[in-house]
């Protein structure tokens, strides 16, 4: 029997109780893979069994997405139905208002066509007038050539221009001085005496010069404008410079513009006697620019007078400004209010037009890949918060 040992070194090893320690280690070896086996089993089983947890419950996370699509597509209908309508309605009322606005474009346009026919038969007639003021022309001529009938047209001329610029308060024609002269007007200046006008220039010497052909004949008719015109100057300055009555200086009408300039031009010598004698020539245009200076004058003591009256009348002008000014600002707040109301509508609009779209073709996939873990964690935190595992509510950030 000990030959059938077996020998390594000095260590004799039975073969019996070798191949049972062989045998051992077999079926310890094959006992660790069976439950190698079973244990990766059990755990493939439990992996199937929570996929397919997770597949269920994201098939009904589906289908509830789908139904709240479907809610958010029929209420995105709704709400476009209502804005289409609300567009209609205020397109009914500006057009509304635009045929009101053409028909009164209309209604003025005849009224201003129906006004300039008015007026071109207005200015046909003027032409008539003016024809027949051309014809009246010589009757005119005829007129001047009277000495009483010139110097009636020379005081009519005065007249108008005065009752033209001054009211009917501020002068007197034909009055009566202390010294029984008749001025042929008084002009009642404001605290002070008062301005005589004298409208009877003599016009025979200027005709006469105007009708001599030879240089004897015009000397000797200009030897007679001096004469005749500072004859009548020294008349104003005795008659109607009246001290304490009446201004210190006096003013000549020469009824017409050329005369006048006629004066400055070839008789400087009459202009001078004139201004000795504190007597001032004045033409129509320059009496013109006389009255209108004395009427701004007599509004100006009209004014002061009245100044504590302006003043008031201007604290009260100003009080309305300043409230224009606060309503004008309220309007304009009302406004810009209404313009950013406006800007939200269409803002809103754009929005639902824009999420319609996407509904109607479907588009969801660039969103849904674009955040698919900030949807999960979303929900993972609105679960948490609601305490009931529900989802929150799509239409809570569509809100604006």
């Amino acid at each position: 029997m000990n030959d059938n040992l077996i020998r390594i070194g000095d260590l004799a090893l039975d073969p019996m109780l070798l191949l049972l320690i062989v045998a051992g280690l077999s079926a310890i070896l094959l006992l660790t893979l069976l439950m190698v086996v079973i244990v990766g089993v059990t755990r493939r089983g439990t992996e199937a069994a929570e996929k397919a947890a997770h597949a269920s419950h994201l098939e009904s996370e589906l289908a509830e997405l789908k139904g709240r699509l479907q809610t958010v597509a029929e209420i995105s209908v709704s709400r476009q139905s209502e804005l289409t309508r609300s567009i209609n309605q205020r397109l009914d009322s500006v057009t509304h208002k635009l045929g009101q606005n053409l028909n009164e474009s209309s209604r003025k346009t005849t009224e201003s066509l129906s006004k300039l026919n008015e007026r071109l038969a207005v200015i046909d007639t003027a032409q008539k007038n003016i024809t027949e003021l051309s014809s009246n022309v010589v009757g005119l001529q005829e007129i001047l050539a009277n000495k009483q009938q010139r110097g009636a047209f020379g005081q009519g001329r005065m007249e108008a221009i005065i009752e033209d610029s001054l009211p009917k308060a501020a002068y007197t024609f034909q009055a009566t001085l202390s010294n029984n002269m008749r001025p042929d007007c008084l002009i009642h200046l404001p605290n002070a005496p008062d301005l005589v006008i004298d409208a009877k220039f003599p016009l025979e010497a200027f005709e006469a010069l105007r009708e001599a052909r030879s240089e004897q004949a015009k000397k000797q008719t200009r030897t007679r404008v001096r004469q005749d015109v500072g004859t009548h100057i020294t008349a104003i300055a005795e008659r109607y410079l009246i001290a304490g009555e009446t201004q210190d200086t006096a003013l000549m009408f020469v009824p017409s513009e050329a005369i006048y300039a006629d004066l400055h031009e070839n008789f400087p010598a009459v202009l001078q006697q004139a201004a000795r004698a504190r007597v001032v020539i004045v033409s129509p245009n320059m009496l013109m620019l006389a009255v209108q200076t004395m009427q701004a004058i007599m509004k100006d003591v009209k004014m002061r007078e009245q100044a504590g009256l302006i003043q008031k009348e201007v604290a009260y002008l100003m009080d309305d400004v300043h409230r224009l000014r606060e309503r004008v600002l309220k309007l304009q707040q009302h406004f810009g209010q209404a313009g950013k109301d406006i800007d939200l509508v269409l803002t809103s609009s754009e929005k639902i037009t824009s999420r319609g779209r996407r509904i109607e073709t479907l588009d969801f996939d660039d969103e849904t890949k674009a955040a698919p873990s900030r949807t999960r964690k979303k929900s993972g935190v609105a679960a948490k918060r609601n305490g009931n595992g529900k989802q929150p509510d799509l239409l809570a950030g569509e809100q604006g």
